[in-house]
C-alpha cells in the first residue's frame, strides 16, 4: 500500500485539496452498498476502492508530514539567525553606549547620540542631518545599527512567517491522519463483513498476478547498492502494514523502501510518486533486484522487484511485508535507483 509516512501557496496544499476529492468519492462508494446487502463482488470491489483511495490519502499524509519536517527545520534556522542578529545589536549599542561614556566623562554626551541610545534608536535614524555631530567612529558605528535593526526586523518576519506556515501544515497533517484512519476503518469493516470463504478469496485475489511475468530481467542487482536493499526488503518480511510508517517496526509501501535503500546508505523520497523518479527508469522487461516497481498510473504504491517475477511490498493494513507477483496490479513505471 502507498507510503503514508514544501512560503507561497505549496504543492502541498494542492495534494490535500486532491486527497480530500479522492476521500469524497471514496464515502460515495462506500455508500453505494445496501445495508444488509449479501457479501458479494461488489463489496470486493468496493474494498479494493476504499484501499486505494486510502493509499492515495497516506501518500498526501506522507507528503504533509515531510513538508513539516523541512519547515520545523527551516523555522529553528530562522530562530538561530534572529538570535545572532540580536546579539549583533547588543554588541554595537554597548560598543555606542562606551563611546557615550567617553564622551560624558571628557565633558559631556553629546545630545544626539544620547537621543540614539534611548529606546527607539530609530527616531534618530529618521534625523539624519544630526550625523555631523558624531565623530567619524560614531557616524560608521550608527550606520551599522541602522543595517543591524533592518536585518533583525526582516529575520524576524522570515522567522515568524516560517513558524505560521509551520503550523499550517502540522494541522493539515493532522486532518489527513483523521482521514486515512476513516478510510482505512471503512475498508477493514467491509472486509470483515465477508464470510470467511469469501475473505480467503479477496486475501488469494490481492496477490494473484497476470500470466507471464515470471522470468523478467536478470536474475542479480544492477548494483550494490540495489543488492544491499534487496537484503534488507527481505529482512522486513513478515512485519506489520504501518501506514505512514517507515521502519523499522512497521512499515507502508514507500516506508518500506525508504528504509531499505537507507540500509544501503541510499535516501530515498517519502512518497512513492517521488520515489518514481528517484533513478532511471526501466522497462519491466528489463527489471532486476532492487529496482522500484511503481502501480497505478498516479504510483501511489511501489514494490521493489526481487527477480523471477515477484516483488516484497508492505500490502494493506492487515497484511504483512510480503512477497507477490509483480503484475498484482497495473505497472506504471520500473525506476532504477
Amino acid at each position: 500500500m502507498g507510503s503514508h509516512r514544501r512560503l507561497a501557496p505549496s504543492g502541498f496544499d494542492r495534494g490535500a485539496g486532491a486527497a480530500v476529492s479522492i476521500l469524497s468519492v471514496a464515502a460515495a462508494a462506500l455508500g453505494t452498498v445496501p445495508a444488509g446487502a449479501a457479501p458479494h463482488d461488489d463489496t470486493r470491489a468496493t474494498v479494493d476502492r476504499l484501499y486505494a483511495q486510502a493509499e492515495k490519502a497516506t501518500e498526501a499524509y506522507n507528503e504533509a508530514d515531510e513538508r513539516a519536517d523541512v519547515l520545523r527545520e527551516e523555522a529553528g534556522t530562522a530562530r538561530d539567525r534572529v538570535a545572532r542578529q540580536q546579539q549583533r545589536v547588543n554588541n554595537l549599542r554597548e560598543s555606542l553606549g562606551s563611546l557615550a561614556g567617553a564622551q560624558y566623562r571628557s565633558g559631556g554626551i553629546d545630545p544626539s547620540l544620547a537621543l540614539l541610545l534611548s529606546d527607539d534608536p530609530d527616531d534618530y535614524l529618521d534625523h539624519a542631518s544630526r550625523l555631523d555631530r558624531l565623530t567619524t567612529r560614531q557616524a560608521g558605528e550608527l550606520r551599522k545599527l541602522q543595517d543591524a535593526l533592518r536585518d533583525l526586523a526582516q529575520e524576524r518576519e522570515e522567522a515568524a512567517a516560517k513558524l505560521r506556515e509551520l503550523e499550517k501544515s502540522r494541522t493539515s497533517v493532522a486532518a489527513h491522519k483523521k482521514t486515512v484512519e476513516r478510510r482505512l476503518a471503512a475498508a477493514r469493516r467491509l472486509l470483515n463483513s465477508l464470510p470467511d470463504a469469501e475473505r480467503d478469496a479477496y486475501a488469494r485475489a490481492s496477490r494473484s498476478g497476470r500470466p507471464g511475468m515470471s522470468g523478467l530481467g536478470g536474475t542479480g542487482a544492477a548494483s550494490e547498492r540495489g543488492s544491499a536493499a534487496v537484503a534488507a526488503a527481505r529482512s522486513a518480511l513478515g512485519k506489520p502494514y504501518v501506514w505512514g510508517a517507515n521502519g523499522p517496526t512497521g512499515f507502508d509501501c514507500s516506508g518500506l523502501m525508504q528504509w531499505s535503500y537507507a540500509q544501503a546508505g541510499v535516501a530515498l523520497p517519502r512518497t512513492s510518486q517521488g520515489q518514481r523518479y528517484a533513478g532511471r527508469q526501466v522497462p519491466l522487461s528489463e527489471a532486476r533486484p532492487g529496482d522500484l516497481v511503481l502501480y497505478r498510473g498516479d504510483a501511489s504504491h511501489v514494490g521493489m522487484y526481487m527477480g523471477d517475477g515477484q516483488v516484497i511490498h508492505a500490502p494493506y493494513p492487515g497484511a504483512p511485508v510480503r512477497y507477490d507477483p509483480v503484475g498484482m496490479m497495473p505497472v506504471s513505471s520500473v525506476t532504477r535507483v
